[in-house]
């Protein structure tokens, strides 16, 4: 009966040494375990865009409103275009007439033209030729003292003034038939060029006057309405854009060379406390700086930081701007890169 009782206190001394040394294990493993967490704290952050006409003009229609989502490309105002399409008219008027006059002189002299020289050089030279023989005749004549010496002098000059229009015809007839020279046939190409150039500006501005979207996002804020003027400098939209979103937040000097690009993270918001985003570290600053005040982390404020920046996964875009979050950074190699892989797309 002793021997029975001590058996059973051997036993239960035994269990009690198991528990406490599977209670041990276990203290000893979830210890480990968050000794291989970094936790860290921030907001998430996101780009956004100023979005503006390019041109100065009245607007005539807004078509998206605060909280509205856009996609890249969808309409979100117009200005009045009458101004700009009245250009536009007036360059392709000028650049039509810049090209019939390319046209012209590239091809050169009308077979008319040509024809008319020639029938001009004959005329010249018929002439020519009545000249010569009045001014013998009439140096005949004075000679034999029938006439005066001023009627020779007259002769004369009529046979001068025929010989210059023969040659003056002759200038005129190789010029029709060379054409235009290529120094004009060149400025009339480069005349033709800058009136396509301002065309092309007269378009594009015209195009200006219809803003699209850059990229999928919601509006932030509606800054003018229709009837205000719009400028190139003065912004229409404020835009957040969905993509990427990031965590910006602060490690510890001490911890930098706990975090590598790549590591994967947790990300815990108030809003959502069952939820954990993925994520992972994406930046890490080359530079130390001090805590800024609104970050709430409870290491001292004075404390030397690097800022880094967590992409996350936010496909469900409840991931909002500004809003305050913890990040878990798991000290584990093996997952470095394996999620920016799977959400390469946010990067």
């Amino acid at each position: 009966m002793i021997t029975r009782k001590k058996n059973i206190i051997l036993l239960l001394i035994l269990f009690i040494i198991i528990g406490i040394a599977g209670f041990s294990y276990r203290f000893w493993q979830r210890h480990n375990e968050h000794d291989n967490i970094l936790t860290l704290y921030g907001n998430v952050d996101l780009r956004e865009v100023q979005l503006a006409f390019m041109v100065q003009e009245r607007i005539v229609e807004l078509n998206a409103h605060e909280g509205d989502h856009v996609k890249q490309g969808q309409l979100l105002g117009k200005l009045d275009p009458t101004r700009f399409e009245s250009i536009v008219q007036e360059f392709e008027a000028r650049m039509e007439h810049a090209r019939q006059q390319l046209n012209e002189l590239e091809k050169g002299s009308r077979p008319q033209e040509i024809l008319k020289a020639k029938a001009d050089v004959d005329a010249a030279k018929a002439s020519l030729n009545d000249a010569e023989q009045h001014y013998r005749r009439v140096e005949k004549l004075v000679q034999e003292n029938f006439l005066s010496p001023q009627n020779m002098d007259d002769a004369r000059r009529q046979l001068d003034v025929a010989q210059a229009r023969l040659k003056a015809e002759n200038e005129v007839l190789s010029l029709t038939q060379e054409g235009p020279r290529n120094e004009v046939i060149a400025a009339a190409r480069a005349s033709l060029a800058q009136t396509e150039a301002q065309l092309k500006h007269a378009r594009k501005d015209l195009q200006d006057t219809w803003l699209f979207s850059p990229a999928d996002g919601t509006i932030r804020s509606r800054i003018l309405e229709p009837g205000d003027i719009a400028t190139p400098g003065k912004p229409v939209y404020t835009l957040a854009k969905l993509e990427p979103v990031w965590i910006r937040t602060y490690i510890p000097e001490t911890e930098l060379g706990h975090v590598t690009s790549g590591m994967q993270a947790q990300i815990l918001t108030d809003s959502y406390p069952d939820i954990r985003y993925t994520g992972w570290v994406g930046y890490i600053s080359p530079t130390a700086e001090f805590t800024p005040k609104n970050v709430e982390t409870p290491a001292l404020r004075t404390q030397l930081v690097y800022q880094i920046w967590v992409y996350a996964c936010n496909t469900d875009n409840s991931l909002r701007l500004g809003m305050p979050v913890t990040v878990e950074l798991k000290n584990d190699t093996a997952q470095i890169g394996a999620v920016a892989h799977d959400c390469s797309r946010m990067q």
